[in-house]
């Protein structure tokens, strides 16, 4: 087996060339002349190696290196396994990246892998059909001279990529873009056709709209001739109590509509200013007097506030919110009991809670409690479920 090459061997050979002249001197003399000739005689056959492995490299087109002798052996072996090693990289390299465009003509999207400054490295099938791009033609052409729209231009050029940019393009489509970090200052974009999306969210906008409409007028011409009997039936008839309980309903449902509403306002338009500051020390404030009113002396209402501690938000939805909670507590908790509201800053954040001595909910059903229409109990409201679905969507917008 060969072995790398080492001075120790750079040194035996050099003797060798070296006994013939010292021999030779002992009967002719002439030492220094004839170790001289074996000098010249060593550079002419390294010499001759070198050559054999410029021609090699530089005028032959076969694979393998030439073959040497003596110390010139193992470094044309040497070289014979860096080819190996480097081929088998190759082979490797060859199978990840075909794996991987493989991949990435699975994924439902149009992917593009760009240089930072929008130059196109590659794209799958999915962008050249949604996107019009040709691949290869387009290899290393700038992303903005095939996507012609200013405001992407201003959106890749900001380099502020944590939100998704969707624009109509010329054909019609709605396309929403991500892009994010890759490898080597590259970056990668994803395009995804949302234009069936942005079709039913406009549909169920006009739906709601139109349920709206449709269920607030009987509504109200319920609630018109519940009044007139209300003032027309005795306060002692046994139809009064029947009354009543239609009343409680009929508001029930007025209250569903709108809580759907404005769920339905929160799905279709989820990116939300959420940059304004919001003082909710002075929020509480102004709920607190609703609240003392609503629980008309009922409850002792403990509020514990940061009065420094704001954040940023949306001050209607987090008004919303919050009223919510408080006003659910309120509604829930047994009469003559306390309830604690607090706003206190934590290591994580801001921490907004309510502590009461209501009965609580059994932790079988927290997992479906932000379920639309679910109820942990019957006895319960049945807007619990779309309250706190409605707090959900608004506390994970925040």
């Amino acid at each position: 087996m060969l072995e790398r090459l080492s001075w120790k061997k750079l040194v035996v050979v050099l003797i060798l060339f070296c006994l013939p002249a010292c021999g030779l001197s002992l009967f002719i003399g002439h030492l220094s002349w004839l170790l001289l000739i074996s000098l010249l005689a060593a550079l002419c056959w390294h010499s001759y190696h070198l050559l054999k492995l410029s021609d090699w490299l530089w005028l032959e087109r076969r694979l393998l290196p030439p073959t040497g002798q003596g110390v010139w052996e193992p470094i044309f072996y040497g070289i014979y396994q860096l080819q190996q090693r480097n081929s088998k990289r190759r082979r490797e390299l060859v199978q990840i990246i075909r794996r991987f465009r493989s991949g990435a003509e699975s994924l439902p999207d149009a992917v593009i892998i760009m240089t930072a400054e929008g130059n196109i490295v590659w794209c799958n099938r999915l962008a050249e059909y949604l996107l019009g791009f040709r691949w290869s033609e387009d290899s290393g052409q700038s992303i903005f001279n095939l996507l012609r729209y200013p405001d992407f231009n201003r959106y890749f050029m900001l380099a502020d990529y944590s939100v998704p940019f969707t624009i109509a393009l010329n054909n019609g489509a709605m396309v929403e873009f991500k892009i994010m970090p890759y490898v080597d200052d590259q970056l990668l974009m994803v395009a995804k056709d949302i234009t069936e999306k942005v079709k039913l969210e406009k549909l169920r906008g006009e739906f709601f709209a139109n349920a709206n409409h449709e269920l607030r007028t009987p509504l109200t011409i319920l609630q018109g001739y519940l009044e007139i009997m209300d003032e027309q039936i005795d306060s002692h008839s046994a139809n009064k109590k029947a009354l009543h309980s239609m009343c409680e309903q009929l508001a029930r449902m007025d209250s569903l509509i709108k809580q759907l509403l404005q769920l339905s306002r929160i799905a279709i338009a989820p990116h939300i200013n959420l940059n304004k500051q919001i003082n909710i020390p002075a929020m509480l404030n102004t709920i607190k007097q609703d609240v003392i009113n609503l629980s008309l002396g009922k409850h002792e209402i403990i509020f514990d506030v940061d009065k420094k501690l704001q954040v940023y938000g949306n001050e209607e939805q987090l008004r919303s919110a919050i009223s919510n909670l408080i006003y659910n507590a309120i509604n829930h908790t047994p009469i003559g009991t306390s309830i604690h509201i607090g706003w206190q800053q934590i290591k994580q954040g801001a921490l907004f809670s309510i502590r009461d001595n209501g009965q609580g909910i059994a932790s079988v059903h927290l997992t479906r409690l932000t379920e639309r229409f679910y109820r942990a109990d019957k006895s319960r409201s049945r807007l619990m479920g779309v309250v706190a679905d409605w707090d959900w969507q608004l506390s994970n917008m925040h």
